[in-house]
C-alpha cells in the first residue's frame, strides 16, 4: 500500500495550510467561555479531529493523533481548553470512550483511501485504569488483517504515579493490539529508576523540547537523549509540535523516528483529512514500503 511521496516528509507538495474551518481561525482576541462536555455530548456537538504524524526515516505518512474539539453553533469550533478543565469524571470517560471509538470507525475509511495509518488518542491515567477499553476495542476494532493496532497517550507524570498497575494495564492491551506511549516526555518527573518499568512502545517528547532543538543545546541534548533511551529501551520516538525546518532536520539527524506539528499539518477535521488522503493518492508517485508499526514490547517491563 503506497502512502506518500518517499523525497517529500510533508503530508502534500507543502505545509498543509489550516483549511477556515480549522480551530486556529476560530480562535481570536476576545475570551472564550467554557462549555460543558456534558452539554456537548448531549448535543452531538464533539468531534474528533486528526494531526498527521510522518515517518521521518521513510519520509512517508505514517499516522494521526486524534483530538477533541467542539463545534458550538454560535462559538464556532473550541479547543480542549475551552471545556476539559471542567469536565468531571463520569463525563470524562463519555468523552474518552468517544475519543476511543471515532479512530477504531474511521480507520477503515483511511484504509479505503490508500493508507495503513496507526491512530493514536490521549487518554488520561484514571480513565485508563477504570474504562473497559480492550472489550470496546474488540467489539469495534477494524477487521481487517492489516489494522496496526491502537496507540493510547498517556502523560509521562500520570503513568509514573502507579508503574505497578500501568503494567498490569499495558499486559491486557496488548493483547488487544493496543499499545501505550508516553506522552509529554520530559516535562514529569519520573526517575530512570521508575522509567526502565514503564509499559512504553512509544515515546512522545515534550515540543518546549522541540522547540529550538537545532540552536539550543540544551534542548538539542534533551532531545538526543529521549531518541537515544527509548530506541535502547526498544521503543521509537515521536517529536511533537515541530514548527520550524530546521528543527525538523536536526530530529532527522539524531535519528527520531516520528514527528507531527504544524510544520507538517494542523490538526483538522476527518473530511479535510480524508481529503488530504485521498489527493496524496491521486498523485503519481513511486511505490514506498509499508509505514512502520509500533512493536510491543515483549513484556510490560525490562530488567
Amino acid at each position: 500500500m503506497t502512502n506518500s511521496d518517499p523525497k517529500d516528509v510533508r503530508t502534500g507538495s507543502g505545509p498543509v495550510k489550516p483549511a477556515a474551518e480549522d480551530a486556529s481561525q476560530s480562535i481570536g482576541a476576545v475570551p472564550r467561555r467554557r462549555i460543558a462536555v456534558a452539554e456537548a455530548l448531549r448535543n452531538n456537538w464533539l468531534e474528533i479531529w486528526y494531526q498527521p504524524k510522518i515517518d521521518l526515516k521513510r519520509k512517508c505518512l505514517a499516522g494521526a493523533e486524534a483530538l477533541a474539539r467542539i463545534r458550538h453553533p454560535e462559538l464556532g469550533v473550541l479547543l480542549p481548553g475551552d471545556f476539559f478543565p471542567d469536565v468531571v469524571d463520569d463525563n470524562l470517560a463519555e468523552l474518552v470512550q468517544h475519543a476511543l471509538l471515532a479512530p477504531l470507525l474511521d480507520w477503515t475509511m483511511f484504509e479505503e483511501a490508500g493508507f495503513n495509518l496507526h491512530l493514536a488518542i490521549n487518554v488520561p491515567a484514571s480513565v485508563l485504569f477504570k474504562l473497559p477499553i480492550p472489550r470496546l476495542v474488540a467489539q469495534y476494532r477494524p477487521s481487517s488483517p492489516r489494522w496496526p493496532g491502537l496507540i493510547l497517550q498517556v502523560t509521562e507524570d500520570e503513568i509514573a504515579r502507579d508503574i505497578a498497575l500501568a503494567g498490569e494495564i499495558a499486559s491486557q492491551l496488548r493483547v488487544s493490539g493496543i499499545s501505550i506511549a508516553i506522552d509529554d516526555f520530559g516535562a514529569g518527573y519520573s526517575s530512570f529508576s521508575s522509567l526502565r518499568h514503564l509499559p512504553f512502545a512509544e515515546l512522545k517528547i515534550n515540543r518546549s523540547f522541540v522547540s529550538g532543538c537545532a540552536t539550543n543545546a540544551t534542548n538539542a541534548a534533551i532531545c538526543q537523549t529521549a531518541i537515544d533511551l527509548a530506541h535502547r529501551f526498544g521503543a521509537v520516538v515521536v517529536a511533537e509540535g515541530i514548527e520550524s525546518n530546521v528543527d525538523l532536520q536536526a530530529l532527522m539527524v539524531m535519528g527520531c523516528d516520528f514527528g507531527q506539528g504544524m510544520l507538517i499539518a494542523p490538526p483538522m477535521p476527518k473530511e479535510r483529512f480524508l481529503e488530504l488522503l485521498r489527493n496524496r493518492m491521486s498523485k503519481p508517485r513511486a511505490a514506498t514500503p509499508e509505514p512502520a508499526r509500533v512493536a510491543p514490547r515483549p513484556t510490560g517491563r525490562v530488567a
